[in-house]
């Protein structure tokens, strides 16, 4: 319950967090360059959710239609990708800087330690989820014919 009244929290101070930030930034390099760099972040975002995260979206989307959570652990890093465009396009420095953290690989996976999820299981780049001898097991499929004797020469 103290984490999720902490979240609530930090959520609600965020936007004055925000602004504060920004005063400060404006006041050290001025409104202009400041104004810039806020929009330069909400397009890095945007440019990542097109063209990075469009993929993981769709597979996002087909899991929880499927309901299969599994698929969702296996595309972990698909999911941090898609967390940094989102902060990236929100205006502010705050989550521009947590944005560009979760774009850090190194951070990235402390980010998978710290959040319980084993690198194992992430998504390699040809699609092979590799799983332990424990965690699958051979289900024959009742609609294709039995086709052992055809191999075997028989």
């Amino acid at each position: 319950m103290r984490i999720a009244r902490w979240t609530l929290t930090a959520l609600t101070m965020l936007p004055l967090m925000e602004l504060a930030v920004f005063v400060a930034v404006a006041m050290a390099i001025g409104f202009g360059p400041a104004f810039g760099l806020i929009l330069l972040g909400s397009l890095a975002g945007m440019m990542l959710l097109r063209h990075g995260g469009g993929s993981h979206i769709s597979r996002l989307r087909v899991a929880m239609a499927g309901g299969n959570f599994s698929a969702l652990q296996a595309d972990a890093a698909g999911g941090f990708i898609l967390l940094a465009g989102v902060l990236l396009l929100i205006p502010g420095f705050i989550t521009d800087v947590l944005g560009l953290a979760l774009l850090v690989p190194p951070l990235r996976r402390a980010l998978f330690n710290l959040a319980g999820l084993r690198r194992e299981a992430a998504r390699a780049p040809d699609g092979v989820v590799d799983l332990e001898p424990e965690q699958w097991r051979r289900v024959p499929d009742p609609e294709l014919p039995d086709r052992r004797n055809e191999r075997d020469g028989r």
